[in-house]
């Protein structure tokens, strides 16, 4: 199973997926600090990140940017979650791995999961 980083500002989003993920085997940690997101990507030895697009006032895409710059995390895969509509080529262009438009079904983010790392799914 995966290591999952969420980094989401809205607590009971952060939460809901934690407790879906974690019970399909996941380990999860949840984050609503965008400023941090690399310190608990390397703290936590986390394998795939889910990043809200605008987390705190802080455009999640600059941080997608800032991470796929940076040598010690650029290989983390990134799901970027909206509820921004047509924002997942905004989203993809800054590095992101995919996109899930909120709300969106757990079968569908379960699914990319899958897709990402067949072996943990």
């Amino acid at each position: 199973m995966a290591k999952i980083l969420i980094v989401d500002d809205d607590h009971t989003i952060g939460l809901m997926l934690k407790d879906i993920l974690e019970f399909n085997g996941h380990e999860v940690t949840v984050s609503q600090e965008p400023r941090k997101t690399k310190e608990n990507l390397v703290q936590n030895d986390i394998e795939l990140l889910l990043l809200d697009k605008l987390i705190s006032g802080v455009d999640g895409t600059d941080v997608c940017k800032m991470l796929k710059k940076d040598p010690d995390v650029a290989h983390i895969p990134v799901i970027m979650m909206s509820a921004l509509h047509n924002v997942d080529e905004i989203c993809k262009e800054a590095g992101a791995t995919d996109f899930l438009s909120k709300p969106f079904d757990m079968e569908a983010l379960t699914s990319k999961i899958d897709e990402i790392y067949p072996e943990k799914g």
